[in-house]
């Protein structure tokens, strides 16, 4: 997979240019033999092939927008794009108005000059980790793609069209691991940003209180790049920390919980390398994460937000709803306001004791699921579909909880089971935990 940093040197000095970026992946979403027809909803190949024409025009007039315009990405379907609408991967707003205007992080990437081929498959509503969809199909995983294996959700499609070379960054969503839990099942790297870094205008909700917007891409510093414009910052790959000294917090509690062999293995081998590197990881429990399940018991903040939300339109076409969605949007109906303010006040509360047990660590390291991807016909099941999913998102949903950063890292070789290795920053501390991660990935790099 190619980098940003390497694309934009290519495009620079000629070597390529944003068309021919366009037609490879456009060629690769097309192929038969592919997950394409899965991965996208929908696909806007006249549209891009214009808009690269006009990059590779302004480039060589020297008035490219950005040293990254041209690049091809895709767009998560709960993105407003001006003129369609925006159905989250269901069909019961297949009909829905047509946005008025693009969301605020499309806007930021059309300003850079990056190039929406069109609209990704994702879980229904955004509301699971596993990236199963009935309306659409849903795309298999690179891995073992011979047994269908699921892809992680919510952001499926974004996760599947990076890692096949269908686009070389996909926008998505995380409420509780829907860029990381993906990004992890796919072999890629994905990004959860400090929520209230990146605006939320135009993007249709799950959970407010827990909603972010962030990349999934091939390495740690393309996902800075995109995520410094979606923030409306300056895109620059970050230095790498020194490993030396740095303090990594490993939690024992509920994050290890369930894992199989092969997560167990290359999480303690990653540890492994990370030590060996100069830094000093520190495994210990830390007890406010011990609350969080209690807090949530009555469905959290998705369930209370969603419900909210959804309410209306249930009234008129719940029976279009996959039915394992609908499920867990209605249990927000039994969430009442003195649960819901509960809730909020156990939440501040469990950030601030959790803030003081993390201060003296850089960052904490996990593994991002505790699970490789099951298949896609062993969560026919509903029950099963119910333990899976809750396993799936369990280690990322705390960083969504505790109003934190969070990136997963591929730690294992390409053509292994893949598994996910996350690092969880402090609020708002984004730009250090992007030089923590990149130092990471170099040091892991040897496995890749």
């Amino acid at each position: 997979m190619e980098t940003f940093t390497a694309i934009a040197d290519s495009l620079a000095t000629g070597r390529s240019t944003s068309r021919d970026l366009v037609e490879t992946c456009l060629a690769r979403i097309a192929d038969p033999a592919g997950e394409g027809s899965r991965a996208f909803i929908k696909v806007d190949a006249d549209a891009a092939r214009a808009m690269a024409d006009a990059m590779d025009t302004l480039r060589r007039a020297g008035r490219s927008p950005s040293p990254y315009a041209g690049i091809p990405i895709s767009l998560k379907d709960l993105f407003d794009i001006a003129g369609e609408p925006t159905p989250a991967g269901s069909t019961v707003l297949s009909d829905a108005p047509p946005a008025a205007a693009n969301a605020s992080v499309v806007q930021r990437l059309l300003a850079a000059g990056l190039i929406p081929l069109g609209r990704t498959n994702m879980t229904e509503f955004a509301f699971s980790g596993l990236g199963i969809n009935p309306h659409h199909g849903t795309p298999a995983a690179p891995w073992d793609r011979a047994h269908k294996r699921i892809p992680g959700g919510s952001s499926s499609g974004a996760a599947v069209s990076v890692a096949d070379g269908m686009a070389f960054a996909g926008l998505g969503t995380d409420t509780g691991g829907s860029c990381r839990v993906p990004a992890a099942f796919c072999g890629i790297t994905g990004y959860k940003p400090t929520a209230r870094r990146i605006p939320l205008q135009g993007v249709l909700p799950l959970a407010p209180t827990l909603d972010s917007v962030g990349p999934l891409a091939p390495s740690v510093a393309c996902c800075a790049i995109v995520d410094a414009i979606l923030a409306g910052e300056t895109p620059t790959p970050p230095a790498p920390a020194s490993l030396h000294g740095l303090r990594l917090g490993a939690p024992i509690n509920i994050v290890l919980n369930g894992m199989d062999a092969t997560v167990s293995a290359a999480f303690e081998h990653a540890l492994s390398r990370l030590s060996q590197a100069g830094a000093t990881v520190t495994q210990l429990p830390f007890h406010a994460m011990d609350r969080i399940p209690a807090a949530n018991a009555k469905g959290g903040f998705a369930a209370a937000e969603s419900y909210a939300w959804h309410r209306a339109l249930l009234a008129k076409s719940a029976a279009g709803y996959d039915p394992r969605i609908r499920a867990r949007i209605e249990r927000g109906a039994q969430i009442n306001a003195a649960d819901y303010i509960d809730l909020a006040a156990a939440r501040a509360a469990i950030i601030r004791e959790m803030d003081a047990s993390t201060a003296p660590f850089d960052a904490l390291i996990m593994p991002t699921a505790p699970i490789v991807p099951p298949t896609i016909a062993e969560l026919e099941p509903e029950a099963e579909y119910n333990r899976v999913n809750l396993l799936a998102l369990r280690n990322t949903a705390l960083g969504n909880f505790l109003d934190r950063c969070a990136i997963s890292l591929p730690c294992t070789a390409t053509g292994e089971a893949p598994v996910g290795l996350m690092l969880m920053g402090e609020t708002m501390g984004d730009a250090k935990l992007f030089a923590i991660a990149a130092a990471v990935e170099a040091a892991l790099a040897v496995r890749r």
